[in-house]
């Protein structure tokens, strides 16, 4: 890939994405298969002013290796050092930015229950820490292309030749090209708009249906907004953009209000393991039944993971006319299919969903209906026939989507 385009990507990363800005601390969590791209990265990072510049390195046949001998005791503990690390950036808030590449079959025949369980046991210290950095910090999670991720989406090409169509791809619906800025810009503007009009509807129920069994409805918060694209720091007031590809339009839906069946039209990559071809089905808002051709173990532990995992936290709205669906390519990685359909996610939900959030505590948005869970997976239901109704508070029922694509 020509140098100059990576450098335009990573300054795309950088000042649009987590809008680093001048004296602040970053972090860079990424796979130890990327130290060059992460190099001109952290590079990118000091020239927007950045304070200092830490790398976070991963790499999943070690994850594998380390489930596999620790004990779960071992797997579940928070060293001293590790909780210091975590209140120094509840205390500093740095920008944190996060590179995706890992292989999405990666961790096959890792103990599921037994990392499910040391999660679990982590969470007890690391979420009162998580919710009080929650809209008070800049993020962005974007992706370069693994040789193992770029071989599962081009199997019949060489590793050089795979990695580099993975590159024009992430590029290309990354929106990189030519003035990636400016094109932002015209993006979240865009975006803006259709979040402006489905929040003057007055929407309290959304209804999914499908010729594939798609049959599900689910309840909104009165109180809640849509809300894309960029996005602003509670209290700082900086604008950022999370997510580098971003097609969504989203909300977070009422805490227990869903019922119906809802089937998946792409495969889930859950920590490292792909699940394929699975329905779920809710009940008085809760996962009442699952089933999956590839990995139904996994996607029962999932959804078991606290009392919240079973519950839905994110509706997303996503045309099958954008760049990402347009491109026909199978991504098998959450950040690039999420935004190629319309998608829900079980778990925690986003309290900046809720309009004017920042004059509500945290408990007073969870009452109100906000999910709260130690999870958030995004699982694809959009395709070219899914039809999506809203219904208003006064009875109104107003079409939404229609045959996979905004239906205004």
């Amino acid at each position: 890939m020509d140098a100059e385009r990576l450098k335009g990507f990573a300054e795309l990363i950088v000042r649009v994405g987590a809008n680093v800005q001048e004296g602040q601390e970053v972090i860079i969590q990424a796979e130890l298969d990327q130290p060059e791209f992460i190099k001109l990265l952290a590079e990118e990072c000091y020239k927007a002013g950045a304070a200092e510049v830490n790398v976070e390195w991963s790499y999943q046949p070690l994850k594998l290796v380390n489930v596999k001998y620790k004990s779960l005791d071992r797997l579940g503990e928070i060293k001293k050092w590790e909780h210091e690390k975590l209140i120094h950036r509840r205390d500093t808030l740095p920008a944190m930015i996060y590179i995706l590449s890992e292989d999405p079959n990666g961790l096959d025949g890792m103990d599921q229950e037994k990392w499910g369980k040391a999660v679990q046991m982590r969470w007890g210290i690391i979420k009162p820490i998580r919710d009080a950095m929650e809209n008070k910090h800049q993020w962005c999670i974007a992706a370069v292309p693994g040789v193992e991720w770029a071989r599962k989406v081009f199997p019949d090409c060489t590793d050089d030749e795979a990695v580099e169509k993975l590159w024009e791809a992430i590029l290309y619906t990354s929106r990189a090209e030519g003035d990636a800025v400016a094109a932002w810009r015209e993006h979240n503007a865009e975006l803006k708009l259709r979040c402006e009009y489905l929040n003057s509807l007055g929407l309290r129920e959304l209804r999914y249906t499908a010729p594939n069994g798609t049959d599900l409805t689910v309840g909104l918060i009165p109180e809640a907004q849509f809300l894309a694209g960029s996005e602003k720091t509670l209290g700082s007031g900086i604008t950022y953009n999370p997510n580098i590809p971003s097609e969504e339009v989203f909300t977070s839906p009422m805490k227990g209000r869903a019922e119906g069946i809802v089937y998946s039209t792409k495969p889930l990559s859950y920590r490292g393991v792909m699940i394929e071809n699975f329905s779920i089905r809710f009940e008085n808002g809760k996962v009442a039944e699952v089933h999956a051709e590839k990995n139904e173990d996994t996607l029962k532990t999932m959804v078991a993971m606290d009392e919240g995992a079973a519950m839905l936290g994110e509706c997303a709205l996503v045309p099958c006319d954008s760049p990402i669906s347009n491109s026909g390519i199978m991504f098998y990685n959450t950040l690039f299919d999420e935004n190629a359909a319309c998608h829900l996610a079980l778990g925690d939900g986003f309290t900046g969903c809720v309009k004017d959030y920042e004059k509500y505590s945290l408990e007073e948005l969870r009452e109100l209906g906000i999910n709260n869970s130690m999870i958030h997976e995004d699982f694809m239901i959009g395709f070219e026939a899914l039809d999506i109704l809203g219904v208003t508070e006064d009875g109104r029922e107003i079409q939404i989507f229609k045959n996979g694509n905004w239906a205004f």
